[in-house]
């Protein structure tokens, strides 16, 4: 039987493969040799299989320059340093900041460090592979941050199987809601029910996320000046930060997150 780590792994695995077979045959997809479409399965965690089997070139300006290599390496090693170091250091009855710490490790290695590395590596060699994660920081909007900033492999899975869908059946704002809303389900799937606990929190914070969205694009949410500048900026904070412990709760950071750590050796 699986540890609930394994199981959280296992389960995450089989929905991103299952995702990515979907876009690998999609009735789009350009024609590409064999090693290419190794590489798109194996070697990129993208989930935009159009424009990696592209046969345009792209520029220089857009391909992996020398900072986005040291940046993503330090973001690496400083993950790295959170995970099998840091962690270490607090004291072991705070199991919830332990998991804490080596949970941001995990994801600074991983989304902002290995995926940036791999993006910059297919793109110096003319191959259009966009970074997954966009400088997510510099979101001045909700519609921004979910967009174009955050996650962007399951951003272009989730637009075009999810929210076009959803749009067309019940319109702009309900469509939106039922897209967070399947999100959250399948987060709920990965992330709770290897915890056994926590359930409904991933579906109640991606229903706070739709549900922000539709006011942040209503008439009174752009007379409140959201969607632009400080209060934008603000807005998108607030909204992201307040309800993560619905998201990521305490079932799931003690009882898969931390035990996950000691596997590895990172405790």
């Amino acid at each position: 039987m699986l540890p609930p780590w394994g199981l959280m792994w296992t389960l995450a695995i089989a929905v991103y493969a299952g995702c990515k077979s979907t876009t690998w045959l999609g009735p789009r997809v350009p024609q590409a040799p064999l090693w290419k479409q190794a590489a798109y399965l194996l070697g990129w965690p993208g989930m935009d299989a159009v424009s990696f089997f592209g046969h345009a070139r792209i520029s220089t300006r857009s391909a992996g320059r020398s900072i986005e290599w040291r940046a993503s390496t330090a973001t690496l090693v400083f993950g790295a340093a959170l995970l099998f170091a840091i962690a270490r250091l607090i004291p072991q009855e705070y199991e919830y900041l332990i998991g804490w710490t080596g949970m941001i490790g995990i994801v600074l290695i991983l989304h902002f460090g290995l995926f940036q590395l791999l993006s910059c590596y297919w793109r110096s060699l003319g191959i259009e592979a966009r970074p997954i994660m966009n400088r997510p920081l510099a979101s001045t909007s909700l519609s921004e941050f979910w967009g174009r900033r955050w996650n962007t492999a399951f951003r272009d899975l989730a637009h075009r199987f999810l929210f076009r869908p959803f749009t067309a059946w019940f319109g702009p704002r309900f469509g939106l809601f039922a897209g967070f809303l399947f999100s959250g389900a399948i987060h709920d799937l990965v992330i709770s029910v290897p915890a056994e606990g926590g359930y409904g929190g991933p579906t109640a914070f991606f229903a706070i996320q739709g549900a922000a969205m539709i006011f942040e694009r209503s008439a009174f949410g752009r007379r409140m000046g959201l969607g632009k500048g400080w209060p934008g900026r603000a807005f998108t904070f607030l909204v992201l930060a307040a309800p993560v412990f619905l998201l990521f709760h305490r079932p799931f950071v003690v009882r898969v997150i931390v035990p996950f750590m000691r596997a590895i050796g990172a405790l």
